[in-house]
């Protein structure tokens, strides 16, 4: 009789700690995506004028946030189609191609602002060329995008989440009364002047945006076909309670990291900007050279170094989600897994986009001004592109037996509504 003996200590496996990207994927990278130059210049305009007084509504914005973009990553996932993909199926193509448009338009030209932002920061920081910083960034951007293999590309996307934290460290350095930021989170002191009413839009607008609906979703689908063993949850139900649970600690940390870090820039510019009396804040560089005299060089630096990383983690999603909503509604092959021979079409959008994007900071349209209707665009398409999103989510023909839980319903619809909301007041506050 055979007697089984002990494993050997080197055939024992040991645990292996989890890597990043087990844990956090597309939620993280959505989420810090979100901090992006131009929404900087937002973030930082509501702590130079309002000071501490506008906190709340980033407390607001967490659950909406997060239930809007964890619908999104189940379509995904679920169907193993993106948005674009699903609404092709489900609804009217001359509906979709509209509101895959204003996506394009909208994310070009936030994608253009974002370029000058970066480039006007590196110039704070290294004097030289301004537009020669926006190709080379613009360049750099795409030949990553395009040329990087998809896995490895992911995890440098997670890696440059970590350049937010430079906000977190201007925060400490220039310190902020944390009795007073709490009392105005709880308790705040709404006012419902034109002013405060357009900034507080701004936030909601900046904050929940439909670009970050369509990456996230398409995330989820690349992240499915990179590994072998997965499948769309339709057709494999049993891996559903693993990646479910997944995808909620990667959004709820995702959208919590967004959010953290939105309001830390709001209060690093209420802390010194509004305290001085700075309330006028176009852009995010302006934000960097105005906290130097105020904040010292060590705040500055990190500050403008931060918009910088941030915007390389930014450009990339904004071309790459007008991609795979134009590639889905158009039945194209799409995906940043792909070769860029295998998926032509999908890679020349992102270089397109980009180059468009580029090509607005060589003329003489104002980039505050675009910004602006880029705001407008997005304050246009995000509804109707949130009521499919909630409509798609809820039909089984769409979703089988993973249509939506009566929570994330709720919030799911509430968030739609707050938007609906921020997108009357916009047009109010602009006419007036």
């Amino acid at each position: 009789m055979n007697v089984p003996t002990a494993p050997s200590r080197s055939e024992i496996k040991k645990p292996t700690r989890p890597k990043l990207r087990d844990v956090m994927g597309p939620g993280l990278i959505t989420g810090a995506s979100d901090d992006d130059p131009s929404g900087i210049a937002t973030y930082s305009q509501a702590g130079a004028q309002f000071g501490y007084s506008l906190g709340w509504t980033l407390l607001l914005t967490y659950p909406l946030m997060v239930a809007i973009q964890l619908i999104s990553a189940q379509i995904g996932r679920v169907t193993g189609r993106g948005l674009a993909g699903n609404m092709r199926l489900h609804y009217p193509a001359p509906l979709l191609y509209l509101l895959v448009g204003l996506l394009v338009v909208a994310n070009t030209i936030n994608l253009g602002a974002d370029l000058g932002a970066m480039a006007a920061a590196l110039h704070l920081l290294i004097d030289g060329p301004m537009l020669i910083y926006v190709a080379g960034f613009a360049v750099v951007t795409v030949l990553a995008e395009v040329f990087i293999r998809y896995s490895r590309y992911a995890s440098v996307l997670r890696w440059l989440t970590l350049s937010l934290f430079a906000y977190v460290a201007t925060v400490f350095v220039v310190g902020v009364p944390w009795l007073t930021v709490a009392r105005n989170m709880v308790l705040p002191n709404i006012s419902l002047s034109g002013d405060y009413l357009t900034v507080v839009v701004a936030v909601f607008g900046t904050t929940i945006s439909p670009y970050l609906f369509f990456w996230q979703a398409g995330e989820e689908v690349e992240d499915e076909k990179e590994d072998p063993k997965a499948k769309p949850l339709i057709q494999a139900p049993q891996q559903a309670p693993r990646q479910m649970a997944r995808m909620q600690l990667d959004t709820l940390v995702g959208m919590g990291f967004s959010n953290i870090i939105a309001l830390f820039i709001v209060l690093t510019t209420a802390a010194t900007l509004n305290a001085h009396g700075v309330t006028d804040i176009q852009t995010s560089s302006q934000a960097a050279e105005a906290l130097r005299p105020i904040a010292g060089r060590f705040a500055f630096t990190i500050f403008a170094l931060g918009i910088i990383g941030t915007g390389l983690l930014a450009v990339p999603v904004l071309a790459g989600s007008a991609a795979y909503a134009v590639g889905e509604a158009l039945h194209w092959r799409v995906g940043l897994a792909r070769r860029p021979g295998r998926a032509r079409a999908f890679y020349g959008t992102i270089a397109a986009a980009t180059l468009v994007g580029t090509v607005l900071n060589f003329t003489p349209l104002d980039p505050i001004k675009a910004l602006f209707w880029s705001a407008v665009i997005n304050g246009v398409a995000a509804v109707p592109i949130m009521v499919l999103i909630m409509l798609m989510a809820s039909r089984r023909v769409v979703m089988g037996q993973f249509t939506l839980t009566r929570w994330l319903m709720g919030f799911g619809w509430l968030a739609t509504a707050v938007m609906a909301v921020a997108a009357i007041a916009m047009f109010a506050t602009w006419r007036n």
